[in-house]
């Protein structure tokens, strides 16, 4: 953990999460935290639970045992739609975009919980100076976007909840290289003006590339849990996700 994080409590803390769906237990007892402005990656192969435990941490599913801590409260007690009102926002996989509204109708399905329209428009602005392509289509149907251009869609649409911890699940998938170049220049953006991450991400070189410190997940279980740069030196890391 890094020197600032181990100053302060973390703004998000798991205690031996367990989640199961359909008979199958898909996370087996996980312990991870972050803290406030980290960007921390999960990586790991399909099917280790990385997209069940996102789902659990933002409200999605409830977990069966283990408790998940979100700035001192304890998310068992947040109803579903409290979530993304206490700034705890995800970006799911597949993007899960309006296809029969434009990119700014989106846009503004981020901002449903505030109140504050002369903040949600000066929002509106930041996120388009980030996303200058999204400016350009404002008034496209987001169904007629790119996969690319989705993927900034769900990205900016998260930005306009304010989140303080942003989740985001696999950014990168089914993206050309030079679109997942872009959509991780604007992560590190997001993760420099303070927002926190948590990345779950296939292309796991990338992902810790990005992110100060991972968590590796195999079976639902936490395997190895290191600096990022210690996990892109370590053998067995390599051999299994780096392709070394």
């Amino acid at each position: 953990m890094s020197d600032h994080a181990s100053l302060q409590s973390p703004l998000l803390k798991v205690s031996g999460l367990e989640v199961a769906y359909g008979g199958i237990q898909a996370v087996k007892g996980i312990d991870l935290e972050i803290c406030s402005g980290e960007l921390v990656a999960l990586i790991g192969a399909n099917g280790a639970g990385k997209t069940s435990t996102l789902k659990a941490l933002s409200g999605l599913l409830r977990p069966v045992a283990g408790h998940i801590k979100y700035d001192g409260e304890d998310t068992g007690l947040i109803p579903a739609h409290g979530f993304a009102q206490r700034g705890l926002v995800m970006v799911p996989e597949g993007r899960g975009v309006f296809s029969r509204f434009t990119v700014h109708e989106n846009l503004l399905m981020g901002a449903y919980c505030r109140r504050d329209n002369d903040a949600i428009a000066a929002d509106l602005e930041l996120v388009y100076q980030l996303f200058p392509r999204l400016k350009e289509r404002y008034k496209q149907l987001a169904g007629t976007l790119s996969g690319g251009e989705q993927q900034m869609v769900a990205i900016a649409r998260a930005m306009l909840a304010r989140p303080r911890l942003l989740l985001l699940d696999e950014p990168s998938m089914g993206l050309a290289p030079l679109i997942v170049q872009k959509i991780f220049e604007i992560i590190r953006q997001i993760a420099s003006e303070g927002v926190t991450i948590l990345l779950v991400e296939q292309n796991a070189r990338l992902a810790l590339k990005t992110a100060q410190r991972g968590y590796v997940m195999e079976s639902g279980r936490i395997t190895f849990a290191d600096s990022a740069e210690a996990l892109l030196a370590n053998p067995k890391v390599q051999h299994a996700y780096l392709g070394e």
